[in-house]
């Protein structure tokens, strides 16, 4: 055998096996398999994962049909007078978390709903189908508002049964929610001093720090939509923090917490 054909011979096998390697099990779903899927979702893989028991193959499957459905989706992106509207909506709210934090955790589920809706993804009607979008797109910071989505559950938050405002920098919310504007406590929408006391539950409703905990949360996500623009979200999820933030919107007034 010449040393000419032997030399070809071992080329064309460095190229096959570098081929094998390239296309790697899961290669097909243009992600790279399981580290690409873990690296797009991050802790979104992780929460999937463990909803499946442990079960990585099935949380891979659930997460490659999101990327299907979801991963062309191509977010709009809003004008500066939207964004100052809703942004003046948001502090408003954060305001007033202080003396109402119900109602201002119930208002930032229905405002970032919108928003996203605005943004082009699935209505906030379609709860579950508008989270999926959002986490292909926003991985790291959707837990945010799932968490201030099932932070009041009797809310009604998200289901269409009550509306924000379009936001117009007034910082008031109306709602058609009966009792809407009560807290949560006794049967004639009493507040208790249980229900209002910082860190105090009634009747199993989440404490005052867990709902300033989901409005952070929320805020990370409300954030990444009005200032994300469409070209950010190509190739798939963000990081914590991301780029693009833009310092001259301040979402966080002093006092607030929150």
């Amino acid at each position: 055998m010449s040393t000419v054909l032997i030399v070809a011979l071992i080329v064309a096998f460095v190229i096959i096996v570098a081929a094998v390697l390239y296309t790697g099990p899961g290669r097909a779903n243009g992600r790279g398999g399981r580290g690409g899927l873990k690296r797009r979702f991050g802790p979104e893989y992780e929460r999937v994962v463990a909803r499946h028991d442990g079960d990585t193959r099935a949380a891979e499957r659930e997460l490659t049909e999101r990327v299907k459905r979801h991963g062309e989706l191509r977010p709009r992106s809003l004008s500066e007078e939207r964004r100052e509207q809703y942004v003046a909506q948001w502090a408003g709210l954060q305001e007033r978390f202080v003396d109402s934090p119900r109602e201002a955790v119930k208002e930032a589920d229905r405002l970032v709903a919108q928003l996203a809706e605005e943004c082009g993804y699935p209505a906030g009607a379609r709860y579950d189908d508008q989270v999926e979008a959002l986490s292909v797109h926003h991985a790291h910071q959707v837990d945010g508002y799932r968490r201030v989505h099932e932070a009041l559950p009797t809310a009604g938050a998200g289901t269409g049964t009550g509306t924000a405002t379009d936001p117009g920098g007034t910082g008031t919310a109306t709602n058609t929610d009966p009792g809407a504007n009560t807290e949560p406590g006794t049967d004639d929408g009493t507040a208790t001093a249980e229900g209002t006391a910082d860190g105090a539950r009634t009747g199993g409703a989440a404490t005052t720090e867990e709902l300033r905990e989901a409005m952070v949360g929320a805020r990370e996500l409300f954030e990444r939509l009005i200032l994300a623009r469409p070209e950010e979200n190509e190739g798939g999820g963000d990081r914590p923090g991301g780029a693009g933030r833009d310092k001259t919107f301040s979402l966080r007034p002093k006092g607030s917490g929150v």
